[in-house]
């Protein structure tokens, strides 16, 4: 390998499954590589409904990205927040944790920052409706729905009781089904014997969506499969059903009809809609690219921004001929865009990126999943089979592999979750570690009475 000095510079924004896919296919170019997110883990995301509702923990779906990286000796792990782009001097933007702000030249830049949750507008749901795309995401979900049983079995009151053990999902897409089943299977199963005062079973799960039927995008033959699974576990399901309203003690929904009705529920979850993150938009003001009604950045077929040549933009940030955002996007396009750049260094042209889609899967409830590959549909027993061979060959690492199988393995054979702790105080003295730090207070002053 070449002295650094000499080598190309390329930069990766985001250590999600694009991210790091591209990291590894530019293991032993001729390149000095360096990976920023905001985050020092790789996640999951697929499995984190299970981390909110006890099944795994944390640190089985999440994986240090420095472990992960150990042995790629030309790839350097920067913890920060990547702000914007200046795309003249090739510099990339970024804040480090406690606020402190600087840049990083490249010679090329991958852009895989993922997507966040999408509220239509409507961001003053967030307070009330917690959606889930990250580690934090999961843990607030596990205190609110275990915390909502905590509030039932106490309460005096009966319609107090019954507002407690009221969940409300809105969107039918593979993360609200999910979340959906694996609440009533927590209540009719993991919790059935362990309070005096409630019987959890009487949980309600209601699952609203605009469209006509649950997992519509897998087609209408396993969408009708699922929505008889999640009929069987007890999900209440609420198609043609638009979300107007929520507040503290509910959420106001409006029908096909026209009719608005409010539901009264201690726990409502957001699992509808994504939205590219703020930093999409900084790079598209940079470097004058399109983005789609999401956000997400325009390509061209090699996943490069029109004029910028040496910015490609991977995994669900990225719109190119209505690809979803599914994890098999994302790891194909990384592997892609790292494939691109050792191509270019050595010389040889690379081809326009080519899409093999691998299918999808969504876990309903234990032995019941469905599965889509390609002309393969796979339903109830045999769909759940295929999906946990899936899900593990997609864990990162051997030990969260065996851990995650040792979980299940419980869960599935004796209704034990054992990753169900939750905390009642906030942890830390910031909200984000990449805002500005409090100001310090001056001695001998104190709060106010």
């Amino acid at each position: 390998m070449s002295d650094q000095g000499s080598q190309r510079r390329v930069v990766i924004i985001g250590g999600g499954f694009a991210g790091l896919f591209a990291a590894r296919a530019l293991r032993r170019a001729p390149v000095q590589v360096t990976l920023i997110d905001r985050a020092e883990h790789h996640l999951f995301q697929p499995l984190l409904y299970q981390c909110a509702t006890g099944i795994l923990s944390e640190g089985k779906i999440a994986a240090p990205l420095r472990a992960i990286l150990r042995k790629h000796r030309n790839v350097d792990f920067i913890l920060a927040e990547v702000t914007g782009i200046d795309a003249e001097r090739r510099q990339v933007q970024v804040i480090r944790p406690g606020g402190e702000r600087t840049e990083f030249g490249y010679d090329y830049l991958i852009v895989a920052v993922g997507v966040a949750q999408s509220y239509f507008g409507h961001d003053e749901f967030a307070v009330y409706a917690p959606g889930m795309k990250t580690i934090e995401d999961a843990l607030v979900i596990r205190r609110r729905v275990f915390g909502a049983f905590e509030m039932a079995e106490s309460a005096t009151d009966l319609a107090e009781r019954t507002r407690w053990l009221t969940f409300a999902l809105v969107g039918a897409g593979p993360t609200g089904v999910e979340l959906a089943g694996q609440i009533r299977e927590l209540a009719t199963k993991t919790l059935r014997t362990e309070y005096r005062h409630i019987n959890p079973e009487d949980a309600r799960v209601l699952l609203f969506d605009g469209g006509a039927a649950p997992l519509a995008p897998f087609g209408p033959k396993l969408s009708a499969k699922a929505s008889a699974a999640l009929g069987k576990l007890g999900v209440e399901q609420h198609m043609h059903s638009i979300v107007t309203g929520i507040d503290g003690t509910g959420l106001s929904v409006r029908a096909e009809d026209g009719s608005v009705t409010q539901y009264e529920a201690g726990t409502v979850l957001w699992t509808a809609g994504i939205a590219a993150p703020p930093v999409a938009a900084a790079i598209a003001q940079a470097t004058g690219a399109k983005q789609d009604r999401a956000g997400r950045i325009e390509v061209g077929p090699d996943l490069t921004i029109p004029g910028h040549p040496e910015i490609m933009v991977t995994g669900d940030v990225m719109s190119l001929n209505k690809l979803p955002g599914v994890a098999e996007v994302a790891m194909q396009t990384g592997l892609y865009a790292g494939r691109r750049i050792r191509h270019e260094t050595a010389g040889r042209a690379a081809k326009p990126f080519r899409y093999y889609d691998l299918g999808s899967a969504a876990y309903l409830s234990r032995g019941r999943a469905v599965v889509s590959v390609g002309k393969l549909q796979f339903a109830g027993f045999p769909g759940w089979v295929v999906w946990l061979f899936i899900h593990v060959g997609f864990l990162t690492g051997y030990r969260n592999r065996f851990g995650a199988v040792l979980s299940w393995w419980f869960a599935f054979t004796r209704d034990l979750r054992r990753e169900r702790t939750f905390t009642t105080k906030q942890v830390g003295i910031m909200q984000d570690i990449y805002a500005e730090p409090p100001a310090p207070t001056a001695p001998g002053a104190g709060a106010e009475p």
